[in-house]
């Protein structure tokens, strides 16, 4: 079986297994980061994404062979005491209900301030989109969003 150098969370794993195996199985099943989730499995929901070199990917899309040399951060790896602004904005506004999406969309939140620091409800509502909430949280997503962007100028 091949094996594997991935740096996840600013540390080097070794890791083996088939090349198109998805990196959600390899993050889940052998570094036991089990914040990022498994759902659709198809790449729609948004449950399984991560940040590779600094862009919101579907871990359940990546094959474990494509992420070599690649930068990945999982929810585990976003803050080492869980409070990055996003984090904390999520406490603040309340947003979890089921919570099962919310590593995803913390994510998608976080690399999306990256970029656009002093989003509009617009822009917020464009970067967020694909990112299914069965709870239906997505008017407290919005706000969290606003809070952390506040948090983070």
């Amino acid at each position: 079986m091949p094996t594997f150098n991935l740096k996840i969370n600013n540390q080097t794993h070794t890791v083996e297994a088939d090349m198109d195996t998805p990196l959600l199985w390899v993050l889940r099943d052998q570094l036991e980061l089990v914040g990022t989730k498994y759902s659709c499995g198809i790449g729609q929901c948004g449950a399984c994404n991560i940040h590779v070199d600094g862009n919101v990917m579907r871990s359940c899309l990546l094959q474990v062979s494509q992420a070599e040399g690649m930068k990945i951060t999982t929810i585990e790896g976003l803050s080492e005491n869980g409070d990055h602004p996003v984090q904390e904005a999520w406490k603040d506004i309340d947003v979890p209900q089921c919570g099962y999406c919310q590593a995803g969309q913390i994510m998608t939140a976080a690399a999306f301030l990256e970029k656009n620091p002093n989003p509009t409800g617009e822009e917020i509502r464009n970067a967020m989109n694909g990112n299914i909430c069965r709870c239906a949280s997505y008017n407290s997503i919005e706000e969290a969003i606003k809070v952390a962007a506040e948090k983070l100028s």
